[in-house]
C-alpha cells in the first residue's frame, strides 16, 4: 500500500513542483516521474522494515 501511495503522491508533487516554478507540460512530465521513482522506492524500503520489523 505504501508503495502504491508513494507512487501516486511522487507523481501529483512533482508535477505540481514543476507546474509552479512555471514549468510546461514536458517538464511536469518528467518532474512527476522522478519524484514517483524517488516515492516508490522509498515506500518499498518502508514495506521491507515494517514486514521486518512485525515478522520478529
Amino acid at each position: 500500500m505504501f508503495i502504491v501511495g508513494g507512487t501516486i503522491l511522487g507523481a501529483i508533487l512533482g508535477a505540481a513542483i514543476a507546474l509552479r516554478r512555471g514549468g510546461r507540460k514536458l517538464d511536469a512530465l518528467q518532474y512527476g516521474a522522478a519524484f514517483a521513482i524517488i516515492f516508490t522506492l522509498l515506500g518499498l524500503f518502508l514495506t521491507i522494515i515494517l514486514h521486518r520489523t512485525m515478522a520478529g
